[in-house]
């Protein structure tokens, strides 16, 4: 019997990273938070971050299944030459790569970017958990506006002719539908919906504050099992929606049993 996957195991086989820290500081994070508990990085400075250089520097083989990357950091204008570096390297080996960030056009789409000739080896995946900026700032103060990742999108999509999709896990507001049809126009390939996970253990570890534990309550009070049901129903029959692990558990889907192989 196969193992059942979650997490980012849903979307690729191996995963890339380079860096200590994110400058995103998004309360929700896993990575800060297992960074905090291993004692790698604190609360306050998990927001500087620090470039692996001999990750940097590394050749890559050519693998099986996708990589993605990143998945413990974002990309930024402060590493984005590192990044473009390692995502020539991966790519010029021949890999698949999904490519997950909160975009900010110039950090990925850029002229010293120079990734179209990969650009049949490459899907971009742009987290966009709600599109109220008020709640954006709060969960992700670092972090680009919705109106920034959404011309992104756009460009990354009609302009340079990429592959795209969105995640909006974690779901940030009770009002996803706002950013399923907005976005909906500029994917080729899908919207992956999902739950935030472990969201009251990894606030309790990065943030503590009072404010984030009553906005982490009021925002998971709101995903009731009738709601999520609902929402399932609305978008169960369109073909680019997607469900992620938490989602599939409530309204009773057969949960994933291989990580997928393609972009």
């Amino acid at each position: 019997m196969n193992k059942q996957v979650f997490g980012t195991k849903e979307w690729a086989s191996s995963n890339v990273n380079i860096q200590s820290g994110c400058p995103n500081d998004c309360r929700y994070c896993y990575a800060k938070s297992m960074a905090i508990r291993h004692k790698r990085k604190t609360r306050d400075n998990w927001k500087e971050s620090e470039i692996n250089a001999d990750k940097v520097n590394k050749g890559f083989a050519k693998r099986k299944g996708t990589i993605m990357f990143p998945t413990t950091h974002d990309i930024t204008m402060d590493n984005l030459l590192e990044c473009i570096t390692v995502l020539r390297s991966m790519l010029k080996a021949g890999n698949r790569v999904l490519v997950v960030t909160k975009p900010e056009q110039e950090c990925i789409l850029g002229r010293g970017c120079k990734l179209e000739e990969f650009r049949d080896q490459i899907l971009f995946r742009f987290t966009i958990g709600a599109a109220d900026d008020s709640v954006l700032r709060f969960w992700e103060p670092g972090a680009p506006s919705f109106s920034t990742r959404l011309a992104a999108l756009e460009v990354a999509r009609n302009s340079y002719g990429f592959a795209t999709s969105v995640s909006c896990e974690p779901m940030l507001d009770n009002r996803i539908e706002d950013v399923i049809e907005a976005v909906l126009p500029d994917v080729s390939d899908a919207v992956w919906i999902g739950l935030p996970n472990m969201l009251n253990q990894r606030i309790a570890i990065n943030c503590g504050d009072d404010e984030t534990k009553e906005r982490a309550k009021e925002l998971m009070a709101g995903f009731t099992d009738e709601r999520i049901k609902e929402l399932y129903a609305k978008y169960a029959d369109h073909p680019k929606i997607k469900w992620k692990e938490s989602i599939k558990k409530i309204v009773g889907l057969d949960m994933p049993d291989q990580v997928g192989l393609d972009i």
